[in-house]
């Protein structure tokens, strides 16, 4: 295919007019504006890409030009400078690509100087003129609405890019689709958002037997969105409770939606634009990295405790992995978000998780009272439960022993009650929370597991005897000033549930059980030592 070249050239032969399209850089799941510039200037034939770009960024030159050359295009024999602005922010990835195409056709007059006004582009060329799938599609999206402007993506970005709303998008699928698309002579339509899809049917709560006092801890758990440790030998269940989590949950809002998804398209996760309102669920091996949970590497990509925000992340045999991995969690889960530090600059994503753990009592897994017999005991359990340290597990909510599973228990029909009913008053609590938090204003919190400061004394509104107890289990040391906070929260989850307007002295009981203090141990006719045991 052949296209006129018409250009103002001056009599040295060079353009006065530099092409100039509107990209984005990444920021975690921010986008920010980048301006692509290219313009012919005299000099030594060369290509250049400048704009402190990163490897990929600077071999778009060789994919632009063999783009070209599949489209029948030669570059002008001059010395093409392609600007990346502002020169000081880190570009990074592929998708610079086709942006740098764009602003070199309008210099070579392919396309009007002012065609693109208006308009963003993302996208990574194939060496035959194709323009292949990129990730980020979504925020670009988010993004460029935001600035008011379209965004011009890789065709299988566009059901993706269409889920930004109101934003103007053209998905071609080669270059060619963009040059017919501006000369009118085959004009694109807006594309369609994706499916939305069903999530996986979650495994029911009647498939687990017997551990009552388990069940009653994720349903807690699930209805105030608490951290949660399960503790026992293997084979007793724990991580088939931790796994009907999800199906406890409530589905995602729309801006919940929309942030989980933005998280994935960084990630590179939606398939042709496909979402999913169920609660994510990141359960990484332990043999995992401190990168690989929080995020990091070349490019700065989300951990799993940024693709699992808004939903659960589980970490089974929580002492097996790496002590630096775990305290890497500790900022995430109090702040709910995670901050990649570069020499110069940083990058931050979204952590709003609920973090469920399940760990064996000791190596062997047979320690502990009732647990049958170790042979290194008691320093046997001291030493692999040392490995989780004790700021982190101060941010767990509710530990609780999982004892093994009797024959009795076995032999027992499976349980009446199961997830759709212990899910029904889940979402009973968590509409409590929500009103209450609509009724309070903008600014609160509307999970228990999230309110801080003024807001939670308010909602606590503690009866005299629960505070009593409280300042009594604080008093003998057992509850740092953020376990305070927590058991106040998990207190009220508690009250939420049994739909209790005040936090009762019943309610504050049961939280410092499930936060091993010895005070409510002794209130419910427990003795010390099976309040503190592990």
């Amino acid at each position: 295919m052949c296209w006129d070249v018409d250009k103002s050239w001056d009599e040295k032969g060079f353009s006065h007019v530099a092409g100039r399209v509107v990209t984005v850089a990444f920021e975690g799941v921010e986008a920010r504006r980048v301006d692509v510039e290219v313009q012919l200037t005299s000099g030594a034939v060369h290509f250049a890409v400048v704009g402190l770009a990163d490897k990929a960024v600077a071999e778009s030159k060789e994919r632009v030009r063999a783009a070209f050359a599949g489209l029948g295009l030669a570059l002008p024999a001059r010395r093409i400078v392609a600007n990346l602005s502002p020169a000081d922010l880190p570009k990074e990835g592929s998708h610079y690509d086709l942006p740098i195409a764009l602003a070199l056709m309008m210099v070579m007059g392919i396309l009007p100087a002012d065609a693109l006004d208006g308009w963003a582009a993302i996208g990574e060329l194939n060496l035959d003129g194709q323009i292949a799938p990129v990730a980020g599609a979504l925020p670009a999206a988010v993004a460029a609405g935001g600035w008011n402007m379209g965004l011009i993506c890789p065709e299988a970005c566009g059901p993706e890019a269409a889920w930004a709303g109101e934003t103007a998008v053209l998905a071609p699928r080669s270059l060619i689709a963009i040059v017919n698309h501006f000369r009118g002579t085959q004009v694109m339509g807006q594309p369609k958002p994706g499916p939305m899809l069903d999530g996986a049917r979650p495994p029911d709560l009647k498939d687990v037997k017997g551990q009552e006092q388990a069940k009653r801890a994720l349903e807690i758990a699930a209805a105030g969105g608490h951290n949660l440790l399960y503790v026992g030998p293997p084979g007793s269940g724990k991580s088939m409770l931790a796994q009907r989590l999800p199906g406890l949950l409530p589905p995602l809002s729309a801006e919940e939606l929309l942030s989980t998804s933005m998280v994935h398209s960084m990630a590179g996760l939606i398939a042709r634009g496909a979402l999913t309102r169920t609660r994510p669920f990141r359960s990484p091996h332990h043999s995992a990295s401190m990168a690989a949970l929080t995020g990091g590497g070349v490019r700065a990509k989300p951990g799993e405790v940024s693709l699992a925000h808004n939903g659960v992340l589980f970490l089974d045999e929580l002492p097996e992995f790496s002590p630096q991995a775990l305290d890497s969690l500790r900022q995430p889960l109090e702040t709910g978000e995670v901050m990649v530090a570069r020499a110069n600059y940083h990058v931050r994503y979204p952590a709003k998780v609920q973090l469920v753990a399940a760990q064996n009592p000791c190596r062997c897994g047979m320690g502990g009272p009732g647990r049958g017999h170790c042979g290194k005991a008691p320093r046997c359990q001291m030493s692999y439960q040392s490995r989780v340290s004790g700021p982190l597990l101060d941010r767990i909510d509710l530990t609780v022993d999982v004892p093994p599973v009797t024959a009795a228990d076995l032999a027992l029909p499976a349980p009446a009650e199961g997830t759709a009913e212990v899910a029904a008053r889940v979402a009973a609590a968590r509409e409590v929370q929500s009103s209450r938090a609509a009724k309070a204003g903008g600014g609160v919190a509307s999970l228990n597991a999230r309110a801080e400061g003024e807001w939670l004394d308010t909602i606590a509104a503690l009866d005299p005897p629960a505070r009593a107890l409280l300042t009594r289990a604080a008093e003998a040391g057992g509850l740092s000033a953020r376990g305070w906070s927590r058991t106040l929260r998990l207190a009220r989850t508690i009250a939420d549930l049994e739909g209790a307007g005040a936090v009762r002295r019943v309610h504050i009981a049961e939280a410092l059980i499930y936060r091993r203090i010895a005070p409510a141990a002794e209130s419910f006719g427990e003795n010390r030592a099976s309040a503190y045991s592990l």
